[in-house]
This record gives C-alpha cells, sequence and structure tokens, in this order.
C-alpha cells in the first residue's frame, strides 16, 4: 500500500476511535439497533464467499435501480449497502445481502470477487483500493455530478484522482457528468443514461380510485406536512400524505388532527381504514407508494420544499401524475431532465398551484437509460 493509503488509514482509525462513544450511544436507537453494529463493529455481518459479483448501493433508491441487473446474476451476486431501508431493499432481491463494513475494516473484510459493481456517488477509497487489489474488475455504474457537489468534488480533486485510479470503467448518465468525472480523473467513460428509468415502476395492489381529484403528498419531510396542509383546501380534492420515514408517522398524526380539529374536513389514518374515504389519509404503511401514485391525479413531491434534494419525479411521472415539487432538487437534477412538464415552486406558491390544479400539465418521460452495456461488461470478466 502507498503512504497515502496508510495515511488515510490511520486517520479513519483515529477518527473511529473518537466515535466509538457516540456509535454505542445512537446504536441503542431502534433504526440504527442493526444497522451500527454491522458497520462499525462487524457484528453479523461476515464476509462475502469468494469469486462472485459483488453489487454495491446506498439506499433503497439505489437498490431498486439496480435490482433488474442484480437478477442478471443471482446466483453469484453480493450485495452490500448502507441504510437500513436499502439492506431492507436488498433482502427482497437475495438473502445474500450485507452491511457495508466503516473502511477500517475493509482490508480484512473484503474478499477476492470477479467484478465490483458501485452505484452511482458511492466513492470509497479503500472499497476500490482494496477490491482491486484482490483482483475484481471494478465498475461505477450510473455516475453523476450534481451542479450543487460539482464545486465540492472540484476542491478535493486530488482525493477523487486517487480514487478512479482505481476504478476500470465508469458509465456515465450523460455527456455533463462525463467530462466532470473526467476532470477529477475517471477514464474508461461510457455515456448509457440514467439506469433508473430502465426499470419503470409497477403497481402491486390496484387500490380503488376516488371520484375527487387526488392530490398525494409524497416523501415529506419535517416542516413540509405543516407547508402542504397551510396551502390545502377541502374543494381541492382529497389529500393523500405519505411520509418519508415511518418513524415520523405519529408526529404526522398528530399534526393533522390539530389541522382538522376546528375544520369541516375528515381525518384517517390508512393503517386503522385502508380506503381513501376521508378527506386527509395519512398512509402510515410501507411499500404502496406506487400503488397510491396510480389513483392519483397530482403529486407534491417532498424533500425539496426543505433542503433534502428531492425525490424520484420518475415514477409519479409513469403514472402521468401533475407534479408540483420545490426548489431544492439538487439530489435529483439528472431524474427531472429525463422528463418535461413539471412544476418547481416557492414554498409560499403552493396554494396558488393548488387553487389551479386544471391549469397544470402531465409530465412526459424523454429519456431512459439502459443496463445492456453494463450487463455486457461484466459479462467480460466471468
Amino acid at each position: 500500500m502507498s503512504l497515502f493509503s496508510i495515511f488515510y488509514y490511520l486517520l479513519l482509525s483515529f477518527i473511529y476511535i473518537l466515535a466509538i462513544p457516540y456509535l454505542i450511544f445512537k446504536s441503542r436507537n431502534s433504526k440504527y439497533r442493526q444497522a451500527i453494529p454491522a458497520k462499525f463493529f462487524l457484528k453479523d455481518n461476515i464476509p462475502f464467499k469468494e469469486n462472485g459479483v459483488w453489487f454495491h448501493s446506498c439506499s433503497m433508491g439505489e437498490t431498486k435501480a439496480i435490482k433488474p441487473l442484480i437478477e442478471n446474476y443471482l446466483k453469484n451476486a453480493n450485495i452490500s449497502v448502507i441504510t437500513n431501508t436499502g439492506f431492507e431493499e436488498a433482502k427482497k432481491i437475495s438473502s445474500n445481502v450485507r452491511y457495508l463494513p466503516f473502511e477500517i475494516f475493509l482490508p480484512f473484510w473484503i474478499t477476492k470477487q470477479k467484478v465490483l459493481v458501485v452505484m452511482e456517488a458511492e466513492l470509497w477509497y479503500l472499497l476500490f483500493l482494496l477490491a482491486k487489489k484482490k483482483g475484481a474488475k471494478t465498475l461505477l455504474i450510473n455516475a453523476r455530478i450534481s451542479d450543487k457537489s460539482y464545486k465540492s468534488y472540484k476542491r478535493f480533486s486530488f482525493f477523487y484522482k486517487k480514487i478512479f485510479k482505481n476504478i476500470d470503467k465508469v458509465f456515465a448518465q450523460s455527456e455533463v457528468d462525463k467530462q466532470r468525472l473526467e476532470e477529477l480523473g475517471a477514464s474508461n467513460i461510457e455515456v448509457i443514461g440514467n439506469i433508473k428509468l430502465a426499470q419503470l415502476p409497477k403497481v402491486n395492489f390496484e387500490l380503488e380510485k376516488p371520484t375527487q381529484v387526488v392530490i398525494t403528498a409524497a416523501s415529506t419531510h419535517e416542516n413540509e406536512e405543516k407547508l402542504i396542509l397551510n396551502a390545502y383546501k377541502k374543494e381541492q380534492g382529497k389529500l393523500i400524505i405519505v411520509p418519508r420515514h415511518p418513524e415520523r408517522f405519529e408526529k404526522v398524526d398528530l399534526l393533522i388532527k390539530e389541522f382538522v380539529k376546528d375544520k369541516d374536513i375528515s381525518y384517517q389514518r390508512y393503517s386503522i381504514k385502508e380506503d381513501f374515504k376521508s378527506d386527509i389519509i395519512l398512509v402510515d404503511k410501507m411499500g404502496i407508494l406506487n400503488d397510491i401514485y396510480a389513483i392519483s391525479d397530482v403529486v407534491i413531491l417532498g424533500g425539496a420544499f426543505e433542503k433534502i434534494g428531492g425525490h424520484n419525479p420518475i415514477e409519479p411521472a409513469f403514472f402521468n401524475c401533475k407534479i408540483i415539487s420545490g426548489k431544492n432538487i439538487f439530489n435529483q437534477k439528472s431524474l427531472f431532465d429525463c422528463m418535461k412538464n413539471y412544476y418547481l415552486i416557492q414554498n409560499d406558491e403552493l396554494g396558488e398551484y393548488l387553487n389551479n390544479l386544471e391549469d397544470l400539465e402531465k409530465p412526459i418521460l424523454t429519456k431512459a437509460g439502459s443496463i445492456e452495456p453494463i450487463i455486457k461488461e461484466i459479462n467480460r470478466w466471468l
């Protein structure tokens, strides 16, 4: 290993030692009870068997996107993730799933693999270095550099050059991404579009569509439900609220109850009564968002009225839902660029847009990526 690698490893080790008390404290939270011990203490987190095709993604969205790719190699697929939701999603594809350990454990944890396939921005230095040292061909897929993160990447370009030195092939989303990746030291780049559009969403359960206009507030975060409720009027249609994180269901329930208590507006929790007869419905059940999109006319897409970065607009667009979102879509800009007719508004404009829903146009998908070039590349090394 190089002098830089040794310095990097020692620095991470020092940070890890300092963080141990905090990690132990956080692991007491039910949300992190499995993830933190697995990632930072290797609890129930054994290495993969050798000579597989190793797929790594971060969260639920990225794991969903690479599902069609993984399904081509199920017998030999190893899947690692970062987040709880990513782990749960990966478990639906294969039982052979791990949390990716913190980098200081990777020298002892990584086994020899035929190919390492890493999704989007999971640029871990030791991950690529050690996988390649142990004989794997390393691929970065669906690569992109967002407008917001571009300056940050440039500032640390010396570090990213070292990462890209250990990546054999990059599949980029666009020509702009290719140019930016080349500036950071990437080579052997092929533009194939956004592979999140290679697998279009499906309905799991056919729900009965109400006769009124259905407005779905999807993947909402802290403060966004309040903004949406304050902009909502009963005559606009039914309002279905689907918070992004299940641990917020109780808090959002109390917020809605406070909102409706002095109004002629009915309210229900979907987990108690699984229909859409009330004026406002809180969907406190996971895994049915696409089913709800299928009965929706309008989607207020969360994560962009606060500085979260936005959420995937492709799914509601596929179901012909008119899309309203905030300005903070910096994590999803590449997906919004794959469609026409959507509305990114200031927070104080939401009421006006909800009052004029009939004037809004439905979105049109204009770009689609392909996983075929990735499959071809993987097959070269099997």
